[in-house]
């Protein structure tokens, strides 16, 4: 049975596109929520389109913490987010109501839940190295320095994945200890201060996901997706090596915008890695402790209506706190 004496928190997570908002709004009309983001990306003020921002219209019908925090130009991180996390939550729990966190940074949700380690600040001079050496050898090589030094992380990174082989080896350069040390001395987490109900939304079929993200992604750019990082891109203190402007869709935009590729190219590329990225949330997923899947398909492949997903959700969270 569950721990009733512990207050409740509920977590929704889900590939991207996978309907997470639309199921966080629905949720907050039946039960008394209060919706925290958990998006690397939502947090960025000026970045609405491509990161598939809750419009106004749905703002005001269920407002969100921890988006529109931050500027493009000010870095953010797993860090920033458990403190911001936590104190969101705190209000949410004192007015009596039931913190809802959504999103698909799923590095933020197991840093929330298991604890985030004390690992060295990042230096500017050892990461301006590091991406130095990436830029003449690759990013697989310097997966391949990181694997001899951090085998544990190395086996968990694409040799591509630059911002997180990057931060290893600063880690590693830093500190003279391999990142998976520092996780592994890391303070606990809010997993067993709260009681969890931990929802994961997605179609069954990966077709039907990579579908949803090229129509969706077709969606962005007729609204003015181009538009909105031209903008950022004119402002001048933007560049390619900051977080806000290394999500996906805005990393090929940006790279359209500078003549590297062909808006063509830019369409396929950032559709690719918007497959990518739900991969490896689906990965991370599939590797998560005591979750229940809600899926937006029947078993016979025909794809649900919102208010049959809802009650899908419903029926998990009565189920695991009755």
């Amino acid at each position: 049975m569950p721990n009733r004496t512990k207050p409740l928190a509920i977590a929704l997570m889900g590939p991207t596109a996978a309907g997470k908002t639309d199921l966080a709004i629905g949720l907050s009309q039946h039960l008394p929520l209060d919706i925290i983001s958990v998006d690397s990306a939502l947090v960025y003020r000026g970045m609405d389109i491509g990161t598939a921002k809750p419009s106004a219209a749905e703002l005001a019908q269920a407002p969100h913490q921890l988006i529109d925090i931050r500027d493009p130009a000010e870095p953010y991180n797993a860090a920033d987010f458990c403190r911001d996390a936590r104190r969101a939550i705190q209000t949410s729990l004192d007015a009596g109501r039931t913190p809802l966190l959504v999103g698909g940074t799923m590095l933020y949700f197991k840093a929330l839940l298991e604890g985030l380690s004390k690992m060295p600040a990042s230096d500017p001079l050892v990461r301006a190295a590091i991406e130095a050496e990436a830029a003449e050898l690759g990013w697989p090589a310097l997966h391949h320095q990181l694997a001899a030094v951090d085998s544990d992380t190395a086996a968990r990174l694409h040799p591509n994945h630059s911002a997180r082989i990057g931060r290893a080896l600063e880690v590693y350069r830093l500190s003279g200890h391999p990142m998976s040390h520092w996780q592994a001395s890391s303070e606990p987490g809010l997993s067993t201060e709260l009681h969890w109900v931990q929802l994961a939304v997605a179609p069954q079929e990966r077709s039907v996901l990579h579908s949803r993200i090229e129509r969706r992604f077709d969606q962005m750019l007729q609204q003015g997706f181009i538009d909105e990082v031209q903008r950022l891109y004119e402002r001048g203190d933007l560049h390619p090596d900051l977080p806000a402007i290394r999500a996906v869709g805005y990393r090929q935009a940006w790279q359209f915008l500078e003549g590297r590729i062909s808006r063509d190219e830019m369409r396929l590329q950032g559709i690719a890695a918007t497959r990518q990225l739900a991969k490896r949330q689906l990965t991370w997923l599939r590797g998560w402790h005591a979750l229940s899947w809600v899926y937006t398909q029947a078993d016979d492949g025909r794809l649900l209506d919102k208010d049959e997903i809802l009650q899908l959700a419903l029926n998990c969270v009565t189920r695991v706190t009755i």
